[in-house]
């Protein structure tokens, strides 16, 4: 039997000792959303639940509309990573390929869009959303949403295109494609990791996304999943099952998503990094 070196093994308890301190909070979620407010206010808030409360899942999806809140938070997300992800893979093989003197202006414009906080502009969209009517519909969120997830994606995509040969697409003209159909059937297909990448910060920036959605969203109708869950909180009491349970809802596609795509995000940052 091969003797193990004290080195690896203190690394390896570190590595559980981590693991487990990652993992403890979705275990910690779930056990809390089984619970009823009895066994939480009477010291039971870590521990494993001693009646398993399945009826909080259905009273959250059901009775607090988490259910509907949850296929508006997809909705929007999914409107959100389509269209920031053609646009800013347009705009980055426009900006890499397109030999103009325009371009050592353009990057660093997109690039101030990082350094915005989100917080100093809420004021200016709010009263253009309200000029333009578009207060209390889902492209008040979606528009802004997009509008912040270009900045990054584009950052990110250039790094990508300017190392793509460029002999790939001399021959798909010479065999007589054109730049679109170039564009989606040849370039494309090679930064699918990169898409990957983008797509998952994407997701998580608008998924967790509350400030604009409690602030041009009102009626019910349109409300998302994190402004649903806050409006949970009652002003005298609250449910904490139900609203565990809720939270619970909102985490999982965050956990599957990345569970799914992981490899690639991992692939992509890793091409990001040595292609830069």
């Amino acid at each position: 039997m091969k003797k193990l070196k004290p080195t690896k093994v203190l690394l390896h308890i570190l590595l559980i000792a981590f693991a487990v301190i990652q993992i403890y909070p979705l275990l910690f979620l779930a056990f809390f959303s089984l619970k009823d407010n009895n066994e939480i206010y009477s010291g039971n808030v870590m521990g494993i639940p001693r009646e398993f409360h399945w009826s909080n899942y259905q009273n959250a999806l059901f009775n607090a509309n988490v259910g509907h809140y949850l296929i508006n938070s997809i909705f929007v997300t999914a409107i959100v990573i389509l269209i920031s992800d053609i646009l800013a893979c347009m705009v980055s093989y426009a900006i890499a390929r397109m030999r103009v003197s325009a371009n050592r202006f353009i990057k660093p414009f997109f690039s101030i869009g990082l350094m915005i906080p989100l917080h100093a502009v809420l004021l200016p969209v709010f009263i253009m959303l309200r000029n333009l009517k578009m207060l209390d519909t889902y492209q008040a969120i979606i528009v802004p949403y997009i509008a912040f997830a270009l900045p990054m994606a584009i950052f990110f995509m250039i790094g990508f295109f300017q190392v793509l040969p460029l002999e790939l697409e001399e021959s798909a003209f010479l065999d007589g494609c054109g730049i679109f159909r170039t564009f989606f059937s040849i370039v494309l297909p090679l930064v699918k990791p990169a898409l990957a990448t983008i797509s998952i910060f994407t997701f998580l920036s608008t998924w967790n996304e509350m400030m604009f959605a409690i602030t041009f969203i009102n009626s019910e109708k349109y409300r998302t999943l994190t402004v649903g869950i806050m409006q949970m909180v009652g002003q005298y009491t609250t449910d904490w099952g139900t609203m565990g349970a809720g939270l619970v809802v909102a985490t999982l596609p965050t956990v599957v998503i990345y569970l799914l795509f992981s490899n690639q995000v991992q692939s992509g940052m890793v091409a990001g990094a040595v292609k830069g």
